[in-house]
């Protein structure tokens, strides 16, 4: 991995990110801003929306709303990537029309009932509309292909396993030139869905390793840095680093991204498909229009790349402004529609079609 050019990769992802939350903090946005396939058959509404939350599927926002706004002049779209803890908060004290979290709304801590108050007494609904692969992201050089399973993962990022020549790397990675280097960890220290998804992963698939409970706030060991730029930016930066973030990240900083192997018999490269199947075999614990999901971490099938993230648009089901209510319905009929296809390019995974059709009725169905 040669570092100059990585990190030439990662400005230019870090200004898209700054871009988009600068246009959140000014309350407008260009919508001359060409796009290369704009859709041409969105009901457009007019009027501006404002979102906060997932920095997980802040790439894909910017892209969703060139498009968006190229098609639909009269309307702007704003989206501040503060990380879903932050989104949601926002999204009950009512100072945004939309939150995305990358972790449903939770009923034990009360944000089900204080959504409902935000939304006139109406239910609020956690609508998938992003996969977001997790990728493990490494900066190591003279290796370029790194194979780690839930154990040795659990045990990196907890801390027991110091070392990159470790036996337990050793032994996944025969022939790998690993070096008698401390390992640096990094991790997103402001409450994060990313990081949410990620001990649920370790909790369910390593338990006797990783113990701690699963939460947003990073109990494990290594450095905090904020947001998903912030670890990516800080793993490019340090050589012999790890870190855990979205697979767009990964892919924008030019990192190492760890295979997986989840006891099927042989590691699991992260891509689109595989990172899609393991949706495949998610559970819809929500009722009604209601789309909140639960994953297999703990999947052994082939082909599937266990470590994913549903990021979810937080949305009123009724209770808002009509104008707001349109162009809500308007901006995320696009997004769970034809932007789609617009995922797979830069580092996310569609939702499988027979998903995609649920979140389409429930955005139908919002008043």
């Amino acid at each position: 991995m040669k570092l100059t050019r990585t990190t030439k990769v990662a400005a230019l992802a870090a200004t898209g990110l700054l871009a988009l939350a600068a246009c959140s903090d000014s309350g407008s946005s260009d919508s001359s801003s060409s796009a290369s396939a704009s859709p041409s058959n969105i009901d457009c509404a007019s009027g501006t929306l404002s979102a906060e939350g997932s920095s997980a599927q802040g790439n894909a926002m910017t892209e969703w709303i060139k498009e968006y706004q190229t098609a639909c002049p009269d309307a702007t779209v704003n989206y501040n990537p503060t990380g879903s803890g932050a989104g949601i908060q926002q999204f009950l004290a009512g100072q945004v029309d939309f939150a995305g979290s990358d972790s449903a709304l939770s009923a034990e801590d009360g944000e089900v009932a204080d959504a409902k108050k935000r939304c006139d007494n109406n239910d609020a609904w956690n609508l998938p509309m992003v996969v977001g692969p997790i990728a493990v992201a490494y900066n190591l050089d003279g290796v370029d292909n790194l194979v780690l399973d839930a154990d040795t993962t659990a045990g990196i990022f907890n801390g027991e396993i110091k070392k990159w020549n470790d036996s337990k790397i050793a032994d996944l990675n025969s022939g790998a030139s690993l070096p008698d280097a401390d390992i640096t960890v990094f991790y997103r220290s402001d409450e994060s869905g990313t990081t949410d998804n990620f001990t649920k992963y370790l909790h369910a698939a390593a338990p006797d390793v990783w113990t701690k409970d699963p939460g947003k706030a990073w109990t494990g060991t290594g450095e905090g840095k904020p947001q998903s730029a912030g670890v990516q930016q800080a793993t490019i930066a340090n050589a012999n680093s790890i870190s855990y973030m979205e697979w767009s990240f990964a892919k924008d900083g030019g990192l190492g991204v760890a295979e997986i192997d989840n006891g099927y018999g042989s590691p699991v490269t992260l891509d689109s498909q595989t990172a899609g199947a393991a949706l495949e075999s998610a559970k819809i614990t929500g009722s009604g229009n209601d789309l909140s999901m639960s994953l297999d971490y703990t999947t052994s099938a082939a082909n599937t790349y266990p470590i994913v993230l549903v990021t979810y648009e937080i949305v009123c089901s009724a209770g808002l402004p009509q104008n707001t209510t349109d162009l809500v319905k308007s901006f995320l009929t696009y997004t769970a529609g034809d932007g789609q296809s617009l995922l797979e390019g830069i580092g996310y995974a569609p939702l499988p079609s027979s998903v995609q059709s649920k979140v389409e009725t429930s955005v139908a169905a919002i008043k």
